[in-house]
Formats: structure tokens, sequence, C-alpha cells
């Protein structure tokens, strides 16, 4: 019961604050960059290029992994969310601080150029992180 009073009271601050694009797959970053948007399948796992990431469908708080690995250079995470409850991807570590919009039902991408080292990324909703939408992106 508790943790269905905390959803409700962070869809609640959400819709009050959240998201300033009426386009529900609109991504941006604190750079002020756009992500591209998301136009191909990409794997979850090594290699350098895309990283494919998800929320369930259900709603929950939490990320498909909570481990990514990239080559360094450009990474770029291909992001989906399938549910009503709103997620972002927020990418911050080693001098880097960039995040995606807010999406519900779509997709989105983040691009950053990044060095070899250990990231965090999480869900930048007020409440996800702290319930365990997180991770570690590991850079080679």
């Amino acid at each position: 019961m508790r943790i269905v009073a905390v959803v409700v009271a962070v869809l609640a601050l959400v819709l009050a604050g959240c998201g300033g694009s009426s386009n529900k797959n609109a991504g941006s970053n604190s750079s002020g960059a756009t992500p591209t948007p998301t136009t191909a399948a990409s794997s979850g796992g090594g290699s350098s290029g895309a990283l494919a990431l998800a929320a369930p469908a259900d709603g929950s708080l939490k990320f498909d992994k909570t481990t990514l690995t990239a080559k360094s250079g450009k990474v770029t995470i291909d992001f989906d969310n399938p549910s009503s409850t709103p997620h972002a991807v927020e990418v911050e570590g080693n001098g880097v601080e960039q995040k995606t919009n807010t999406v519900t039902n779509g997709k989105v991408s983040l691009s950053v150029d990044l060095k070899p080292g250990k990231y965090e990324f999480y869900c930048p909703v007020p409440g996800h992180r702290q319930a365990g939408m997180q991770g570690t992106l590991t850079v080679q």
C-alpha cells in the first residue's frame, strides 16, 4: 500500500511540474542539444554504438538492465518506455551530466561523448532513482 502512495505522489509531482514538450517522443539533454530519434533496433550489450535500455510496460520503477558497457567515444542510449508512467534517462559522471526529456508511451535517444570510466545512469523523475531505477555504465 505504501508503494502505491509513493507512485501516486510521484505521478502528481510529475504532472504538476514535468515536461514542457507536447511531443511525447521528443528528447533533449542538459547541453541543449536534441538527441536523435531511435531509428533502428540495437543491442544492450558490449560494443560501441547504440545501447538499448527499456522500462517495463507495467510502469514499474526499474530499467530492464542495471549494467551497460560501451567503448569510449560517441555512445547512444536508445530508451523505450512503453508505459504511461513517465520515465527518462540521465547519464552522470566524469564531468558529464546529460538527460533525455521525460517520455510516456514512447522512445527517445541520448547520444553523449564518453571517455573510459564508470558512469551512472538513472531515471531523473522525482523518486524513481531512489526506488532503484538506476545502473552503471562502464566505458572502456
